[in-house]
C-alpha cells in the first residue's frame, strides 16, 4: 500500500493546484468552457439550428437559445436512443443515465458521453478523494476498499443496432471505471450491478461484510438498509465491529440532516467523518471542501457552464437566468446547464443558495416543483428539513423517512399541511413533535408564518407516525428502489401522500 499511497498522494497534490486556480480566476475558467462548448457543438443538428457557429458572446447564447426542460430536449435525446448521432454533441453517445427524478414518476433519459464521463463523473470521483485526503492528510482510507451503492444497467432497446446502453449514473460510471478500480472498490462488479434491489442488499451485504471497508459512497437512504443488513448478518452491535477501519461516508443526492442521528446510531464512533458531495446524472457538481461544512465547492473545470435562474423568473414567459458573475448570496436559483454531452440551457430542477462568492460555494436547498405553495407559503424543502432535524433533535426521535403535502381548503375547514413520518426511534409525545417542527418552520419561513398566525389561513399541521418499512414498500410497489430513486420529500398535490396513507389503511 505504500508504493499506492505515494502515487495517489503526488496525483491529489497536483489536481489540488489545479482546483485552486479556478477557484482564483471562476469568471475566466467558465468563459472558456463555454468558447469550447459553443465551438464543439457548432456542427451538431442543435448547434446548426441555433446557428453557434455565429455565437460570440454569452449575451447572444443566453438571448438566441431559450432554457430548456427535459420535455423540450426529449425529441433529440429520443432520436440519440434510436441510434442517431451528432445530434446535441459531436461524438457518439452509447450510454444515457436513466433518472426517474423526484417531481415525475416518467424516468428521464440523460445523454453521457466520453468527454462527460473522464471530464465530469471521474474526475469529480477523483477530485472527492484528492480533496477529502488535503483535509484529512493521515487518512487510512487507502488500506482498504471503498463501498459504493449503485444502481443497474441494461441494453437500450430502443437502439436497432443494441449498440447503447441505459442506466443509474452510479451503474453507468461503474461500468466504465478503469480495470485498476476493481482493486480498491468492492463489492464484485457483478453485484454492485445487480438490477433485484432485494437480492442485491443481501449479496452485497454477504460479501462486503468479509472485507476492509473504510469508505462508503452513496444515498443515505439505500446505505442504511445495507449497514443495517451486514450488521444483522454478523450479529455485532454496530458496523465498527465490521468494518473497524470504516472512516467516511461519502453522501448525496437527498440532504444528510434529516438522516444524521439515524448513522450516529448505526455508526457509534464521533470520528466518523460525513462528506457531501453533488453528483447527479446530469453531472458532478459540487463537493465539501472543509471540514465540519455544510456547503460545497461549485467545480467550475468539469465541461459544464453554469446559469442561474432566480425564483421570481421561473414563471416568466422567457426567463431570464444569471451567469455566475451576477449571482448573490443567500438567494434561491434553479440551476441551468450547458455540457459537454450536449445538455444545452437545460434547467435540471434543483435549487441551489450560494454561502460564498469566492470561492463559489452552494448549498441544495430543493427542488424547482418540489415545494409546498397551496396557500402562498412557499415551504422548500430545505425549510422541511431544517424543521423536522429540529423536532428531532429536541425529542430524541430518529426518522427513517417522510413526506409532507397540502390538505386543501373545504366548507368551514382551514386548509393545513400534512406529514407522514417513518420514526426509527418515535417522539415520546407526537404533539410536542408537531409543535417544534411548526415552530420550527415559522421561523424559517415568514410566509409560512403570516399564513400560520391566529390560524389565519393555515391550522397546525397533522402529522401520521408510519410503521417501520413503509416507505421501502411504497417505494417498491412504485418500482422505484435502490439506485437514485429518492421518496419526494414535499409535493404540491396530495397524489403520493394519498398513495401512502391508502397503503397505510389497507395494511
Amino acid at each position: 500500500m505504500g508504493l499506492l499511497n505515494s502515487i495517489l498522494t503526488w496525483v491529489m497534490k497536483k489536481r489540488i493546484h489545479q482546483i485552486e486556480l479556478f477557484m482564483k480566476y471562476p469568471h475566466e475558467v467558465q468563459d472558456e468552457i463555454f468558447r469550447r462548448l459553443i465551438q464543439t457543438a457548432k456542427g451538431t443538428e442543435f448547434g446548426k439550428k441555433y446557428d453557434f457557429g455565429s455565437i460570440g458572446t454569452y449575451g447572444m447564447f443566453r438571448e438566441r437559445v431559450p432554457i430548456q426542460t427535459y420535455e423540450n430536449l426529449f425529441p433529440y435525446i429520443e432520436r440519440q436512443m434510436r441510434g442517431e448521432q451528432n445530434i446535441l454533441w459531436p461524438s457518439e453517445i452509447k450510454w444515457f443515465s436513466k433518472s426517474s427524478g423526484t417531481t415525475n414518476a416518467r424516468s428521464k433519459f440523460i445523454p453521457v458521453s466520453q468527454e462527460a464521463l473522464e471530464d465530469c463523473h471521474f474526475k469529480g470521483g477523483k477530485d472527492l478523494i484528492s480533496i477529502f485526503v488535503n483535509n484529512y492528510p493521515n487518512t487510512k482510507i487507502f488500506d482498504g476498499k471503498g463501498l459504493a451503492v449503485g444502481g443497474s444497467h441494461q441494453v437500450n432497446e430502443f437502439d436497432p443496432s443494441a449498440s447503447s446502453y441505459y442506466g443509474d449514473v452510479s451503474a453507468v460510471i461503474m461500468q466504465n471505471l478503469p480495470i485498476w478500480a476493481e482493486f480498491i472498490r468492492t463489492p464484485k462488479l457483478q453485484t454492485a450491478l445487480m438490477s433485484n434491489w432485494e437480492e442485491k442488499i443481501e449479496k452485497l451485504a454477504r460479501e462486503t461484510a468479509e472485507e476492509n471497508v473504510t469508505n462508503i459512497a452513496g444515498v443515505p437512504t439505500w446505505t442504511i438498509l445495507l449497514i443495517q443488513r451486514v450488521v444483522q448478518l454478523t450479529g455485532k452491535k454496530h458496523i465498527k465491529e465490521v468494518w473497524p477501519g470504516l472512516e467516511v461516508f461519502f453522501h448525496g443526492a437527498v440532504s444528510f440532516k434529516p438522516y444524521r442521528a439515524l448513522f450516529r446510531e448505526l455508526i457509534p464512533d464521533p470520528s466518523m467523518i460525513y462528506w457531501e458531495i453533488y453528483n447527479a446524472s446530469e453531472g458532478f457538481f459540487g463537493i465539501q471542501d472543509k471540514r465540519d461544512s455544510e456547503e460545497m465547492l461549485l467545480m467550475l473545470d468539469y465541461g459544464i457552464f453554469y446559469e442561474f435562474l432566480p425564483m421570481e423568473e421561473m414563471e416568466k414567459e422567457n426567463p431570464k437566468a444569471l451567469r455566475l458573475s451576477e449571482v448573490e448570496l443567500g438567494k434561491n436559483y434553479a440551476v441551468v446547464i450547458s455540457t459537454n454531452a450536449g445538455l444545452w440551457r437545460y434547467n435540471i430542477g434543483d435549487t441551489v443558495k450560494f454561502t460564498s462568492l469566492s470561492p463559489y460555494r452552494i448549498k441544495i436547498s430543493g427542488r424547482t416543483k418540489h415545494f409546498i405553495n397551496a396557500f402562498g407559503e412557499e415551504v422548500i424543502v430545505e425549510n422541511a428539513e431544517v424543521a423536522i432535524t429540529k423536532a428531532c433533535d429536541a425529542t430524541g426521535a430518529i426518522i427513517e423517512n417522510f413526506t409532507a403535502a397540502p390538505v386543501f381548503l373545504e366548507a368551514n375547514k382551514k386548509g393545513g399541511h400534512e406529514w407522514i413520518i417513518e420514526f426509527k426511534k418515535r417522539p415520546g409525545d407526537l404533539a410536542e413533535f408537531t409543535h417544534i417542527l411548526d415552530s420550527a418552520l415559522r421561523k424559517v419561513n415568514s410566509d409560512y408564518d403570516a399564513k400560520r398566525s391566529h390560524d389565519l389561513a393555515l391550522v397546525a399541521p397533522k402529522i401520521h407516525s408510519a410503521e417501520p418499512g413503509t416507505f421501502y414498500n411504497w417505494m417498491k410497489s412504485r418500482g422505484k428502489l435502490g439506485g437514485q430513486n429518492k421518496v419526494p420529500r414535499l409535493a404540491n398535490s396530495r397524489e403520493y401522500v394519498d398513495d401512502i396513507l391508502k397503503m397505510m389503511a389497507s395494511v
